[in-house]
């Protein structure tokens, strides 16, 4: 058998076609992710490489940080190949499974990673883009971040550890965030704990080049400044009284109740998702905030994943709003009210022996708060 192709050491990019480019600047090791034209958006190559180059940088005394950021003008990472995902879904495959198994170990890798990790959340953010640098320890957004979870209107449940940092927002911001898929800027980040920092965008050049030459104390010190208002302060006050429900029927009649309008085209907004999803979201959501460490939510991530995987909603739900982009999908079932308490259970089902996550022992989340 033929000795397989060695990889480059981390100090090199295999070249400018790369997915993730490789450079050393000072005692800074860079990670981009390159493929601008998928919007960054991860395959398991690239995040086997991830943790590749992480692992030879966790044990280089010379690399004092590790800075992410995405290739091209438009965001650091749009998530997972959602094509790919649909292909693997209709055929009925796996390779969506050993993809995020390798995805959701890198996730918990960044979060416990003993060096600073530096995450430049420039542009768009979403759901695989957040698991790969909203678990950094110095994460960064400037005036174009557009971030989001947008699972529940493709008819999956949010995973990357996204359930674990949503629930983790102040009040039910999290919550919010998770049914809706909305998009928020910086000051909104920042807000949700997803972010620590801003930094104006015509500086990220100066930016990464001082992580390679300074402390990262410093460099924040002098870059970061304060971002523009966000939108949901102001609206703590009834996203934190509707959401504080544990039925998504309840939520969307709080909503309603409201004399905010906002509030009442958030229930509209909420209803046009995946029924199925809302509803294991917000179930999944709970039993975040009731575990202990991300790995243990992470385990229960990948349970819904794999359930998604082999659901109408989420073939239908890719469909409707990136293949097709008709943004009119046939959910099934049809409404909040046709889903039973056995199907969302489904969704939280041990996978049997050998087929779980693996990071830690499964943990079974409670069903109330």
């Amino acid at each position: 058998m033929a000795s397989p192709t060695p990889r480059p050491p981390a100090e090199e990019s295999e070249g400018p076609e790369a997915e993730v480019l490789v450079r050393r600047e000072g005692h800074a090791g860079h990670l981009v992710l390159n493929r601008p034209k998928a919007l960054n958006s991860l395959n398991r190559a690239m995040v086997r490489r991830l943790e590749e180059v992480l692992g030879q940088w966790e044990r280089d005394d010379t690399v004092k940080v590790v800075v992410l950021s995405g290739a091209g003008e438009r965001g650091l990472c749009a998530g997972g190949d959602i094509r790919a995902i649909h292909q693997d879904a209709a055929e009925g495959g796996t390779a969506s499974a050993d993809f995020w198994r390798d995805e959701y170990r890198l996730n918990a890798l960044i979060a416990r990673y003993p060096k600073p990790y530096v995450a430049l959340m420039d542009g768009i953010v979403m759901g695989g883009g957040v698991g790969v640098s909203a678990h950094g320890s110095v994460r960064i957004v400037t005036e174009r971040s557009r971030i989001a979870m947008p699972e529940t209107g493709i008819g999956f449940v949010p995973d990357v550890g996204g359930t674990y940092l949503l629930a983790r927002a102040p009040g039910e911001l999290g919550t919010h965030l998770a049914l809706t898929s909305d998009q928020i800027g910086a000051a909104d980040a920042l807000l949700c704990g997803l972010a620590d920092h801003h930094v104006r965008s015509e500086r990220i050049e100066e930016l990464l080049a001082a992580f390679g030459e300074r402390e990262v104390d410093e460099v924040i010190a002098e870059f970061a400044t304060e971002p523009a208002e966000g939108r949901l302060a102001a609206q703590r006050e009834w996203i934190d009284g509707a959401y504080a429900h544990d039925r998504v029927e309840d939520i969307v009649a709080a909503l309603r109740g409201l004399g905010s309008t906002a509030a009442k085209a958030t229930a509209e907004r909420i209803l046009g998702k995946s029924p199925s999803a809302l509803k294991a979201t917000l179930r999944a959501l709970r039993g975040a905030a009731r575990l202990q460490t991300l790995e243990q939510v992470l385990e229960v991530e990948y349970r819904t994943s794999c359930a998604a995987l082999r659901s109408h909603d989420l073939i239908e739900g890719v469909r409707a709003q990136v293949i097709d982009k008709d943004r009119s999908p046939s959910w099934s079932p049809p409404s909040l009210e046709d889903v039973t308490e056995a199907h969302v259970q489904e969704y939280f089902a041990p996978l049997g022996e050998g087929r779980e996550l693996g990071l830690v022992p499964a943990t079974e989340p409670k069903e109330s708060r």
